[in-house]
């Protein structure tokens, strides 16, 4: 389950669309998953660089391909940078951390288990692309759902019309997903060898 993002071309210093203020970021949230399995759905901070290199480099090799579409094992020290040092105006992340026991306060840092993101187009200010990716033992378990939802929740008090997405067309699991969620598809400027998906927000 898990949606690629044009890192360097969406992120780039010069790229990046203008800094909005008064934009809260979204809200601390406990998550009960199947298995009595816990999480903390939160925005991602600076000081999660190393669990979000761990996050990335625990991904199985497909996983990472679905997500970054490149053979990636690690970030590099700018990418890290980039994805979690943020504004959470323009480029918003949240993270879904372990709870052991449902207490934070186990073993500090607990890990990352998911990761999901949206970054405004600078080109269209109301459309976003966004990114997912959720560790391959905590597929299946509705975590990918409930971070998409929460995003577009937040995307939408930004007055973002639409989150689009990159997926490969043998991703079905993320198709699906998006399917489930009203979201369409359309052909990719890029060619056939990705599928850009478009999840109309609306106004509810």
């Amino acid at each position: 389950m898990d949606v690629a993002f044009h890192w360097l071309a969406a992120l780039r210093p010069e790229a990046a669309p203008s800094a909005r203020t008064g934009t809260a970021p979204p809200r601390e949230e406990r998550l009960s998953l199947p298995g009595r399995r816990t999480v903390l759905l939160r925005p991602i901070a600076p000081h999660d660089a190393d669990a979000e290199q761990a996050f990335v480099g625990g991904l199985s090799l497909a996983t990472r391909h679905k997500r970054f579409h490149v053979g990636l094992r690690q970030l590099s020290p700018s990418m890290l940078r980039q994805m979690t040092e943020i504004d959470h105006r323009d480029h918003v992340a949240l993270v879904a951390e372990v709870l052991a026991d449902g207490d934070r306060a186990v073993l500090p840092p607990l890990p990352l288990v998911a990761d999901a993101r949206y970054v405004r187009s600078a080109e269209q200010p109301d459309e976003a692309e966004f990114a997912i990716a959720v560790a391959d033992d905590w597929q299946s378990l509705g975590l990918g759902r409930t971070l998409m939802d929460r995003l577009a929740r937040h995307a939408r008090g930004q007055a973002i019309r639409a989150l689009v997405g990159d997926v490969l067309p043998e991703n079905r699991r993320m198709l699906v997903l998006m399917r489930g969620l009203g979201a369409h598809t359309r052909p990719h400027p890029d060619g056939p060898q990705l599928v850009q998906v478009v999840y109309e927000l609306g106004t509810g």
